[in-house]
C-alpha cells in the first residue's frame, strides 16, 4: 500500500471515530480509535481522543493508564500537552499533570491563551502563586478579556492583595457593567460599609436586566446581582431590604439546579450499609506510610472547616493543601468508576468491600504527599469528605479526622446565603438544606456509632469563644502541642482559596455566631423542617 492510500484509510477511520463519538457509540468509537492507535502507535491525538472513550464507557483505569502513556512521550504541542494535564487531574493522576505544566512552564514566548490555560490548571490544583504569576505573564502578553481579568482578581483575593483585586474588579465593571462574576466577587472581598459600596450600580443593572429571560446564562447573572444586592444590604444591616434580594437570588439557583433529595438518601443509605470492618481487619488494611501525614477536616460547608484550616496551618509542623478532591478520585480509581454523580458513587460504594484499602491509602499519599512543602503534616479540607470517613479511616488508620460541629440553623443559613453558583444545589432552598443537613446529621452519627474515635468532633463555638483550650485538645488528638501562632490565623501568609477567604484573614471573632437571628422570622419554615429531622448534629 502507497503512503497516499495509508493517509486515505487512517482519514477514514478518523472520520468514522468521529462519527461514533457524536452518535455516542462509545463501544464502537473505543474499536475504531484502538484500530488507529495500532496503525498510529506515537499518535497522542488518537490516544486523547481513545482515553476520553474509555472514560466515557467507565473504564477509568484504562482511561488513566493511556493518558500516563501519552505524558511519557509528550509532543512538542502546547494545546495538546494543557490537554493532557487536564485528562490527568481528572483521572486522578496529578504528579503526572504537574510533570506535564512543568514542561510547558520552559516553552519560550507562550501565547497568552496558553498562559490563561496553565493558570487555570494551576488554580486548580490549589498552585495559587504559581497560577498568580502565569496569568500576570498572560495579562502582560495581551490577555485581557473579562474572564481572564476576574481570574487575576480571585488570584489576587486568595494571596491577600484585597486592594488590588478590588481595583481590578471595579475595573471590570466600568468596561462590562453587567459582569456577575466581577461584581458577586467585589462584594465578597470585605465587608461593606456605609460610606462605600456599590449599591447604587447594582440596582442599576438589576434595573436593565431582563427579568423574565429565560435562557439560564441570563438568569444565573440576575441571581449573581440580586446576590450582591443581598450582600451589601446584609452588610448594612438593612436586613428587611436585604432578604427578597436572597430570596429572588435563591429561587433562579434553584430552579437553575434543583436539589435531588432521593438521590441524596439513596448515598446516605448506602454509606450506612456499609459492612464495618472489625478492629483485626481494619489494622492489617492499611500498612503504616512513610513521609507527611494527612490530616482532614471535614462537616457541613460553612461550618467553620476554613477557620480550623487557618489555625492548624500557622504550625510550624503543618501545611494546608485548601480543598482537594484527591480522595474522592483516588477512591473511584481504585473501584474502577469514572466519577460523575450519586449514580456512580453507589456504584463505589457497591463495591467498597473489595477494595484494596492498602491500595488506596498508598495512591493518596504518592498522589498528595508533595502539597506539605516540607512539613510532617497536611491538611486535605474538604467538607463533604464527611461521606468518606469509613473509607478514609481503614485506607489512612493513622490520618486524623477532625469534624467542626456548628449549630445546626447557624449552618444552614450560612449555606443559603452563600451562593455558591451552579453546585451545592441543596443549598437554595430551605427545605433542600433542612433535608441535606439531615442527611449529614444521619451519616455523622452512624459514624461515631460504629466507628467510635475515628473523628474528632470540634464545636464551632467553642473554637471561637475558647480557642485556646480547643484547639489544644485538637492538636494533642494529632499529637502535637500548641504554638501560639495558631491562635492568630489573622496572620497566616499563605494563600486560602475558599468561599470564606475574605473572611478568614480576620482574628478570631464571634459574629457569626446566632447570624440567623437577624431573619429569624423568614427562616421559621427551616427551624421547622430541622425539627422534622430527628438526631440534627448538635454544637458538642
Amino acid at each position: 500500500m502507497n503512503p497516499q492510500d495509508t493517509g486515505t484509510a487512517e482519514n477514514r477511520l478518523r472520520m468514522l471515530a468521529r462519527q461514533h463519538i457524536d452518535g455516542r457509540q462509545w463501544g464502537a468509537a473505543q474499536a475504531v480509535l484502538e484500530s488507529l492507535a495500532r496503525q498510529l502507535p506515537h499518535d497522542a491525538a488518537v490516544m486523547v481522543e481513545l482515553a476520553d472513550v474509555l472514560f466515557r464507557r467507565g473504564r477509568l483505569r484504562e482511561a488513566s493508564a493511556q493518558m500516563l502513556r501519552v505524558a511519557a512521550r509528550l509532543p512538542r504541542n502546547g494545546p495538546l500537552i494543557v490537554g493532557v494535564a487536564k485528562r490527568l487531574i481528572a483521572f486522578g493522576e496529578v504528579p503526572a499533570a504537574r510533570s506535564c505544566l512543568d514542561l510547558l512552564a520552559r516553552a519560550p514566548a507562550p501565547p497568552p491563551e496558553l498562559l490563561v490555560a496553565q493558570a487555570h490548571l494551576r488554580f486548580g490544583l490549589g498552585e495559587i502563586a504559581a497560577a498568580k504569576t502565569l496569568i500576570e505573564k498572560a495579562l502582560a502578553a495581551g490577555a485581557d478579556a473579562p474572564g481572564e481579568l476576574h481570574l487575576y482578581a480571585m488570584l489576587l483575593q486568595f494571596s491577600g492583595d484585597i486592594d488590588r483585586a478590588s481595583t481590578v474588579l471595579e475595573g471590570c465593571l466600568e468596561r462590562w457593567p453587567q459582569f456577575g462574576d466581577a461584581v458577586m466577587a467585589l462584594v465578597n472581598l470585605r465587608r461593606q460599609r456605609p460610606e462605600s459600596h456599590p449599591l447604587g450600580h447594582v440596582q442599576a443593572q438589576l434595573r436593565r436586566l431582563p427579568a423574565d429571560d429565560p435562557d439560564p446564562a441570563a438568569r444565573f447573572v440576575r441571581a449573581e446581582f440580586e446576590y450582591a444586592q443581598f450582600k451589601i444590604l446584609d452588610d448594612l444591616q438593612r436586613y428587611a431590604e436585604a432578604w427578597p434580594a436572597l430570596a429572588r437570588c435563591n429561587a433562579i439557583m434553584h430552579e437553575l439546579n434543583p436539589y435531588d433529595a432521593d438521590a441524596e438518601a439513596a448515598v446516605t443509605d448506602a454509606l450506612m450499609g456499609m459492612p464495618t470492618p472489625d478492629d483485626r481487619s481494619q489494622a492489617t488494611s492499611a500498612s503504616a506510610f512513610e513521609g507527611p501525614t494527612p490530616i482532614f477536616i471535614v462537616g457541613m460547608p460553612r461550618s467553620g472547616t476554613t477557620l480550623l484550616d487557618r489555625m492548624l496551618s500557622r504550625h510550624s509542623q503543618i501545611a494546608s493543601a485548601g480543598e482537594i478532591i484527591d480522595f474522592w478520585r483516588q477512591l473511584h480509581w481504585v473501584t474502577d468508576v469514572a466519577p460523575a454523580g450519586s449514580r456512580e458513587l453507589l456504584e463505589v460504594i457497591r463495591r467498597s468491600a473489595d477494595i484494596d484499602y492498602a491500595g488506596l491509602g498508598a495512591r493518596y499519599l504518592r498522589q498528595t504527599q508533595w502539597r506539605a512543602q516540607g512539613r510532617t503534616y497536611y491538611i486535605d479540607k474538604l467538607p463533604a469528605n464527611f461521606r468518606m470517613v469509613a473509607f478514609i479511616r481503614r485506607a489512612l488508620p493513622q490520618a486524623p479526622i477532625l469534624h467542626m460541629v456548628r449549630d445546626p440553623i447557624d449552618t444552614c443559613f450560612s449555606n443559603f446565603k452563600a451562593m455558591f453558583g451552579n453546585v451545592s444545589p441543596y443549598s437554595y432552598d430551605l427545605p433542600a438544606l433542612a433535608h441535606y443537613h439531615g442527611q449529614y446529621a444521619r451519616l455523622t452519627r452512624h459514624w461515631h456509632a460504629r466507628l467510635p474515635h475515628a473523628m474528632l468532633d470540634v464545636p464551632y463555638a467553642a473554637l471561637v469563644r475558647d480557642p485556646g483550650n480547643t484547639l489544644r485538645g485538637v492538636l494533642e488528638h494529632c499529637g502535637l502541642a500548641l504554638e501560639e501562632g495558631c491562635l492568630q490565623p489573622e496572620l497566616n501568609t499563605s494563600p486560602v482559596a475558599t468561599p470564606s477567604s475574605g473572611q478568614v484573614r480576620e482574628a478570631i471573632h464571634t459574629r457569626s455566631l446566632d447570624q440567623w437571628k437577624n431573619y429569624a422570622a423568614q427562616l421559621q419554615p427551616l427551624c421547622q423542617a430541622l425539627d422534622e429531622f430527628p438526631g440534627q448534629a448538635q454544637p458538642s
